[in-house]
């Protein structure tokens, strides 16, 4: 489950940074984890992403619509990220392209959450 948490984290991370803000929807980081464990095998070096991941990055890309939501979901994956040792950074960084998703950003769990805005 921590695995899922990193792969969920990277996701939700590239999805706030590039949601425009609308209404404000308060997210949490049990549904960043929802969203994003469907990614967990991609993230893990695994085939994919899977469409039911896809899914979960557009759907959480377009609840982050606030700017602290974004923050919200960018430090729930960084905490996520930091209970997994063998996340696979190239392929959690390649699953908004692969989702089509735009997302101007790079994921990583080094990013400062405190800027996205």
């Amino acid at each position: 489950m921590a695995r899922a948490q990193v792969l969920l984290m990277a996701v939700a991370l590239v999805l706030m940074l590039t949601a425009a803000p609308r209404a404000a929807v308060a997210l949490n980081c049990g549904q960043v984890d929802s969203k994003m464990k469907p990614c967990l095998t991609y993230v893990q070096g695994g085939p994919g992403p899977s469409g039911e991941c896809c899914n979960g990055v557009r759907d959480l890309h377009n609840q982050a619509q606030s700017s602290g939501d974004r923050q919200t979901v960018c430090n729930c994956l960084k905490g996520i990220a930091r209970g997994i040792h063998n996340l696979n950074l190239n392929n959690a960084a390649s699953i908004p392209s692969k989702c089509n998703v735009n997302v101007p950003y790079t994921i990583s769990p080094d990013i400062d959450c405190s800027r996205i805005y």
